[in-house]
């Protein structure tokens, strides 16, 4: 089986979260006898980015990090037709420009023996509609939404004839609980952005740490000065840029760790809780979110991880986790479950050849050898 990708960067992931998924869906499908051929624009803003702020070096580190990925960079010349000449599924994530997505749903409407599937792990659809409708899908066989209030989006709105949920998932080769001395009461890894959810990272990150007198970590990229006084005076350390596939190793130091969902997500995206709590969860570190709705009922809340509906609640949260080891120990345990059993880069893999095979792609693969537990 030959699948194209076109995405737009697995080589960083500079505040760039849609690599960390693609990379393990990659690496699944390749160990498995597939071939992936991976394509991302030479000028990425993700690149571009990190490597300003970090250099070159840093691209070569995750080479080495996932050494099954060999993405071709993409400039001018690219051709799409050469490109899938030969691939029996081609699929197109969500962060491309809107004339390769239209380039390559012309391929399909004329004769491609290709199936085309759109990739959406956005919150666009419900934010910023008009820029998903620049997308022309009419060539498209179909649509992988990472929640079921996206993939109905698509539906109702005619952006799509058919759509699919197929959520986002823990790479359990890479995300998994490693041996090493505890440095920090908390850590938390995200990005502050634009400013968006500036209020809810001081009520469930910044004051609980600052009034339970915390040894707290934040890496992330994206922290204008405002962000990096408000660290200070919550005592909280800053590691900036951090390579998603170095998270693990981190989370081995550290008691615990939060999750602070976007607006977007709590608000108007039920069921979606994006990649960040799957991969704590995968570490095995006791996680307390800020309120997001498990409306799709992919975890257990309260046992996988301890729910916080304000910041008085975070507070007691994390107090009465840093206090009892066995608690930490159950929360831990009981999150790391649900993952291998639901929510590893495996699950989806298969989920995808369930509808390759819908679509008509035969799904045997040369070998199945799948990420173990």
């Amino acid at each position: 089986m030959r699948i194209a990708l076109f995405c737009h960067s697995l080589l960083s992931d500079w505040n760039h979260g849609n690599a960390h998924f693609l990379r393990g869906v990659v690496t699944e499908l390749t160990l498995r006898g597939a071939r992936v051929d991976a394509y991302e624009p030479r000028d990425a803003w993700s690149v571009q980015n990190l490597v300003a702020e970090r250099g070159l070096g840093c691209l070569e580190t995750a080479r080495r990090a996932y050494p099954g990925l060999a993405p071709l960079r993409t400039d001018a010349s690219f051709d799409p037709a050469r490109a899938t000449a030969e691939a029996d599924l081609v699929l197109v994530h969500e962060w491309n420009e809107p004339w390769l997505v239209g380039a390559l749903g012309d391929l399909r409407k004329h004769g491609a023996r290709f199936r085309l599937l759109f990739h959406d792990t956005h919150h666009r659809s419900v934010t910023a509609p008009h820029e998903i409708a620049r997308y022309d899908l009419s060539g498209y066989d179909g649509v992988l939404a990472f929640g079921a209030v996206v993939r109905d989006l698509y539906l109702r709105n005619g952006w799509a004839r058919r759509a699919w949920t197929w959520h986002e998932a823990a790479d359990v080769r890479v995300f998994h609980p490693v041996a090493a001395a505890k440095k920090y009461d908390l850590v938390w890894v995200g990005n502050w952005g634009d400013g968006e959810r500036t209020a809810e990272l001081r009520e469930f990150l910044l004051d609980p740490v600052r009034e339970l007198g915390l040894r707290a970590l934040v890496h992330g990229v994206r922290y204008p000065p405002s962000a990096l006084d408000a660290l200070r005076v919550a005592g909280i350390e800053y590691g900036g840029w951090l390579p998603n596939f170095e998270v693990p190793r981190l989370f081995a130091r550290t008691r615990a760790t939060v999750h602070v969902p976007r607006r977007p997500y709590a608000r108007a995206l039920p069921g979606i809780p994006t990649i960040r709590p799957f991969e704590a969860l995968a570490c095995g570190v006791p996680l307390v979110c800020a309120p997001w709705d498990d409306a799709e009922h992919l975890f257990r809340p309260g046992r996988d991880y301890l729910v916080a509906r304000d910041g008085a609640e975070m507070r007691r949260h994390l107090r009465a986790l840093l206090e009892d080891a066995s608690l930490r120990h159950a929360v831990a345990l009981s999150g790391r479950e649900t993952i291998l059993a639901r929510h590893t880069c495996a699950h989806r893999a298969d989920e995808l050849l369930r509808i390759c095979a819908e679509l008509g792609i035969s799904a045997a693969l040369p070998g199945d050898r799948r990420a173990s537990a």
